[in-house]
């Protein structure tokens, strides 16, 4: 999997890029609410679409550093973007 960019591709929003200059990662696209969620898009490769189908998982592996873990919600609908200040 890929981090893909634009992230949103129904609306045209500002992104920001995490690892921009971080040669240790790869660097990843996003979108940060205003409510602080931020959202990521990934591309799969046609083989990993193929192993998806046919029963593979897929992982999420996060580095937490030892912090509590976040909330995630993986998704594959464009989610709603709340850009209202709170």
């Amino acid at each position: 999997m890929t981090p893909a960019s634009p992230v949103m591709l129904k609306q045209t929003v500002a992104e920001t890029v995490f690892a921009k200059n971080q040669p240790q990662y790869r660097p990843l696209p996003a979108v940060i609410c205003l409510d602080g969620t931020v959202i990521t898009r990934w591309t799969l490769t046609w083989r990993e679409r193929l192993r998806v189908l046919f029963g593979g998982s897929i992982y999420l592996e996060q580095l937490t550093f030892g912090d509590p873990l976040q909330p995630q919600l993986p998704s594959v609908e464009e989610p709603t973007l709340n850009m209202e200040p709170t």
